[in-house]
């Protein structure tokens, strides 16, 4: 009987143990389970593999134009790129040109900043009312940026030997500065005449007239009637962008 009464210990003391294996068997597969499920969420909230892309070459690439090589390139440029229609788009329309090829340079160098997109986020940045507007400038930074890129120092000689006269519609060269005796345009600035004859007296022979409006000049009447402040600038900027339509 003594014997026996001892097997009934350790019998109990089996089942116990093997109580305990169990529940840490069944700990560690929970456990294993919670893992399993948080690792897909982690792979979801993974930063995304962005791949680096090659910045595109240009297709060509110019000399910076200044005072000394102008002349030269303008007149290479302009027999590489004849064209002559450009479209000016604006918020409050589109104005089309057609530019002449007797002012040969002003028309090449129009037609270069136009496909360099000098002219895209400046502003049409003068206006007064029954006389112009003028474009090509803005006060963003980007833009004296494009200009150093593309030559700032440089003018284009006048190409006043055509004898036109400004009139409604007419597109010239805008000067640095009215004291120019050599009348040269600066090549970032242009505008648009909508002034009466009367009013072309200090005009004519002084500034290129190099393109004509051929459609838009609604538009073109729309923006010279725009607020503005003490200076002509629009109180609301009036942004360009332009391309080549031939």
């Amino acid at each position: 009987m003594k014997k026996m009464s001892l097997k009934y210990p350790v019998f109990s003391l089996l089942l116990l143990l093997g109580f305990w294996a169990c529940e840490d068997t069944k700990k560690g597969t929970s456990a294993e389970s919670e893992t399993t499920a948080i690792t897909p969420k982690e792979t979801v909230a993974a930063e995304p593999v962005v791949e680096e892309v090659e910045p595109k070459e240009p297709e060509e690439t110019y000399p910076l134009i200044t005072n000394e090589n102008a002349v030269e390139f303008l007149t290479q440029y302009g027999k590489d790129n004849p064209e002559t229609k450009v479209r000016i788009s604006t918020q409050h329309g589109d104005i089309e040109l057609e530019l002449y090829t007797d002012t040969p340079l002003h028309r090449a160098n129009f037609i270069y900043l136009v496909k360099q997109e000098y002219f895209d986020g400046t502003f049409f940045h003068r206006i007064v009312p029954n006389f112009i507007i003028q474009g090509g400038n803005s006060d963003n930074r980007n833009t004296p940026r494009k200009r150093n890129k593309l030559g700032k120092k440089y003018m284009i000689p006048a190409e006043l030997d055509n004898g036109r006269i400004h009139k409604r519609g007419t597109v010239s060269g805008a000067k640095e500065y009215r004291e120019n005796p050599d009348k040269n345009s600066a090549p970032f600035e242009f505008f648009i005449y909508l002034g009466p004859p009367e009013h072309t007296a200090h005009l004519n022979g002084s500034y290129t007239i190099f393109g004509q409006v051929t459609k838009g000049m609604d538009v073109v009447d729309l923006i010279s009637e725009l607020p503005h402040d003490d200076g002509d600038w629009p109180l609301q900027n009036v942004y360009i962008s332009a391309e080549v339509i031939d």
